[in-house]
């Protein structure tokens, strides 16, 4: 084998100017993208669901805020665009988000289904975990569960209802759910484990349907989401007997709650948090954050969002207490799941 070709000092030098000339742009490109402004396009608002939910209909309400909160250095509103994953009832957006881009231009509404519910109730779990799969970036709110009646249900009142409940021979009673492994059917199952009772339970594949089987009668009561059931309360089509919320709502001031009705500590309801995928920028973070707050600080968009059913988020709301929101929220699902035993086929 002969000798191999030696590479002299002076092109060898060359070579190695050549390679700095040509990392140069590089490293001024890398620089320029990472102080490019955030957001410099538009931002994707994912939700779970189709479009004219509870859910889809508080994602638009926010999307608006936050355009004016993140606005540019001229004034411009940043576009923030609702984008609809229905499926599963919300595993799969959830699924999805977790492999975006973590630039802050995707995010999420979650609600308690994807992430308090199924990550427990799902047969086999869920691919992602509910919390450290995901940045948080804040809470935007709860929403109240109503139990309801059938007006040729007996009982008149929260105290009366529960009472009957508990004295009722096993599976005489039928109640509606919205479908298995729901808040409301959660929540009636949780019901009834605190009472000592059982009942047959009627799942229908909406909060719409169930609330009209429970109109008429095809269901003696129910747990709904409160903007599920909210007009045919006002028309006096299922009769509100109490909130499974530790506190009254605003719009419907009248409505006692199961703590106030002989059930002290039920507290089991739905929420929204505001996700984005892992580890996301700190400082996009802190950005989103804060006009996150800013729009929770409106009175007009607060009123708004009680007008759909969500009790807007007061109490401290940075990224780290979005995150212990979540655990907190996540460990009680999974208790409540266990519990009752209800189990959510794919």
């Amino acid at each position: 084998m002969g000798e191999q070709p030696r590479m002299t000092r002076r092109p060898l030098l060359a070579a190695l100017l050549g390679l700095c000339a040509l990392s140069a742009p590089l490293s001024r490109l890398s620089a320029q993208t990472a102080d490019r402004p955030f957001p410099d396009r538009a931002i994707s608002l994912a939700t779970g669901y189709a479009p004219g939910g509870s859910t889809d209909i508080a994602a638009r309400l926010l999307a608006e805020r936050l355009g004016v909160h993140l606005a540019g250095p001229g004034g411009e509103p940043a576009r923030v665009v609702v984008e609809n994953r229905p499926g599963a009832a919300g595993v799969v957006a959830s699924e999805w988000l977790r492999r975006q881009p973590a630039d802050g231009h995707t995010i999420m509404l979650v609600e308690s289904g994807s992430h308090g519910i199924a990550p427990s109730a799902l047969v086999g779990g869920t691919r992602y975990d509910p919390v450290k799969d995901y940045t948080q970036l804040a809470v935007l709110g709860t929403g109240p569960l109503v139990i309801i009646a059938s007006p040729d249900f007996p009982p008149r009142d929260a105290k009366s209802l529960l009472a009957a409940l508990r004295e009722a021979p096993p599976e005489s009673i039928t109640y509606a759910s919205s479908g298995v492994a729901t808040p409301n059917h959660l929540a009636s199952e949780m019901l009834a484990l605190t009472l000592g009772a059982r009942f047959v339970h009627v799942p229908y594949r909406s909060g719409g349907q169930q609330v009209q089987a429970i109109h008429q009668g095809q269901g003696q009561w129910g747990v709904a989401v409160l903007a599920s059931a909210a007009g045919q309360i006002r028309g006096g089509l299922v009769r509100p007997m109490a909130l499974t919320a530790p506190e009254r709502f605003p719009t419907f001031p009248e409505i006692p709650t199961l703590a106030e009705s002989g059930l002290p500590g039920f507290d089991l309801q739905t929420w929204n948090v505001i996700l984005g995928p892992p580890d996301m920028p700190p400082a996009v973070v802190a950005r989103l954050n804060k006009a996150i707050n800013a729009a929770l600080g409106e009175e007009a968009f607060r009123n708004r969002l009680i007008e759909t059913g969500v009790a807007p988020w007061r109490q401290a709301n940075s990224p780290a207490d979005a995150r212990a929101f979540l655990e907190r929220e996540v460990a009680k699902f999974k208790d409540v799941v266990q519990r009752t035993g209800v189990k959510l086929e794919q």
